[in-house]
Order: structure tokens, then sequence, then C-alpha cells
């Protein structure tokens, strides 16, 4: 069967397995950069937020020979694992109180989300823009999300501003930035994880004296660490560690890539390689930019590269 009919197939022998009340129904997302995501929803009376269960790796399993049944039964299992943590109460998101303290933000492509922009409170950050969301949970499988869009902030009875005052200063708490050589990246890619070295490293804390050519920056958590560039102290606090002004090449919206400018390498390579390794290598739904940006230390100012960049202001 192809997608749809697996889709299909799915929620129907889902709805059979769950409790009577309990709504199984297809859905459709428009994820980053427009692409469109297929899976289920779980709906449960009296709960307000309901699970998305993507179903894209479980197809792939189903090419792979495993039976449709297995994979209702895990998928299942899956909702009855996420049923059952109570570790957030939803009903906090009913006001401003209750999720203040998990107002985080990520950054996206500004012109390939320009219709999911026009609903959703954001600041535009040089050709990106800045999203908000708050961190429901952080679990092994992934982290739990709510993007927050104007009906909330209206809701709430807060503007955009306070989004950015509240966010800007939980990222220093929720998902601190981290930065480290691409030795160590490699190393933790290899042991599985960064729970897997006996050293955990970052830069920004002055736990390294290693010096590289090239550094990763990301978030505690590897998960939208790319928004870290938009961190109010992290840009400056990046050129003091390194002592020279340096280009930051967007691998994916969850790390970024940091090059001393001091390296040796021109612009208009840096971004030819951002170019090739996002058309190749980088899913579409994870793509941040084909640009490469330049931080000037000594004007504390951040700027795109390239010609297409000629007039344009940059991000202090």
């Amino acid at each position: 069967m192809n997608y749809t009919e697996f889709v299909c197939a799915v929620e129907k022998n889902m709805s059979l397995k769950v409790k009577e009340g309990v709504k199984v129904s297809s859905y459709t997302a428009v994820k980053n950069n427009g692409r469109e995501r297929q899976g289920i929803v779980v709906e449960t009376p009296g709960v307000n937020i309901s699970p998305t269960i993507y179903l894209e790796e479980y197809y792939q399993c189903y090419q792979n020979g495993e039976g449709l049944e297995e994979i209702v039964d895990d998928i299942h299992s899956f909702y009855e694992s996420i049923r059952k943590e109570k570790s957030w109460d939803y009903r906090k998101i009913l006001s401003y109180e209750g999720v203040k303290d998990r107002i985080v933000f990520k950054l996206i492509n500004r012109d390939k989300n320009r219709k999911f922009l026009e609903s959703v409170p954001h600041r535009e950050v040089l050709d990106l823009a800045v999203v908000f969301y708050v961190l429901l949970e952080v679990r092994r499988e992934g982290t739990a999300m709510m993007t927050i869009c104007e009906n909330h902030i209206r809701q709430w009875g807060i503007d955009a501003d306070t989004l950015w005052e509240t966010a800007a200063e939980n990222v220093k708490r929720i998902l601190p930035a981290e930065l480290f050589t691409m030795r160590y990246a490699l190393g933790e890619i290899m042991s599985g994880s960064e729970e897997g070295r006996c050293t955990r490293e970052n830069i920004l804390e002055g736990n390294s004296g290693e010096h590289d050519r090239m550094y990763v920056l990301t978030n505690r958590i590897r998960s939208y660490g790319a928004a870290c560039m938009a961190y109010p102290y992290i840009p400056e606090m990046i050129g003091r560690t390194l002592g020279t002004d340096y280009y930051i090449l967007p691998s994916s919206v969850h790390e970024v890539m940091i090059v001393p400018a001091d390296g040796g390498l021109a612009g208009g390579e840096l971004e030819e390689m951002v170019r090739e390794i996002n058309a190749t290598q980088v899913a579409e739904e994870e793509v941040l930019s084909d640009h490469v940006y330049y931080y000037d230390c000594r004007e504390g100012l951040l700027r795109v590269c390239g010609a297409e960049a000629a007039g344009k202001e940059g991000a202090r």
C-alpha cells in the first residue's frame, strides 16, 4: 500500500485499540519550510492537548517488511506511554503565569515560512525569524513543545516584545548554549550521544583549551540549537573566546558551525559549501539558510555574507 493508504489503515486499526470515547483521526501538519507531514492525532475527552504521532518512520518499517499489526501495536504502546506520563499539567497553558518559565525560541528561515509567520508572533533576525514555543517536556525519545500563536498571546494579554524578553532569559537557564570543537562533535556522534563522553566540553564555560578550525554551536539538548546564534550575549562571547571575527555556517535548525575568520577560508567558499550540504545532506524541514553569516567583534555586529547582503543592516 502507498503512504496515504498506510495512514488510513493505521487510523482504522488504532481506533479499534483505544478506549471508548477516544477519537483517532489522520492529520496533516505544515512543518518548517512548508514541508507537510502526515500522521494521526489521538483526542481524549477532557484533555485540550492531543498528541500527534507522525508515521513516516513507521511506514519505512512497513516497507522493510514489518507487519501492520505489529506496527500498530508499537504506536499504541507509544501513545499509552505518553498518556500515562503526567509530568506536565496542560491546564497551565491557559495563562501566561502558567507557562512563562518554559517559553523559549527557535530560529527558522524567514522567506520559506512567510505564510506560517502570518499566524505567529515573531522577531526578524537578518534573513531569519525567531519564533516562540513552550517547551513542555524533554525526554530521551524527544521533546514535546507547543508553538505560540497569535491567539495565545491575545489570551494571555501580552505582546511579542514580552515574549522575546521572557524567552531570552529562559534560554540561558533551560537551553544554555554549548560551543565545542568539531573533534568533540565527531566523538559525540561516534559514541551515540553526549552522555557517552567522559567529560562534556563547552568552550563557553572555559573547560577546553583546544583550538580547532571549526566549532559547533548548539544548545544542551541538541534540539533547535541554531537559535543560540540569536541569544543576546552569545555572539559577543564567542568572539571574545576565539579572539577573532568569525563566520557562522547554518548546518541545520539544530546547530551552526563557527569558523574563525583568520582560518584562511573566504565567505564565498563557505557559502558554496553550505548550499551543497543543504541540497544533499540536510532534510528539507531542517534547513535553516543557504547564507553564511559574519560576526565583527570590533563593531559587535552580525551580518549576512555575500553580494545579496549588500546594503543590508546587521544585527547586534
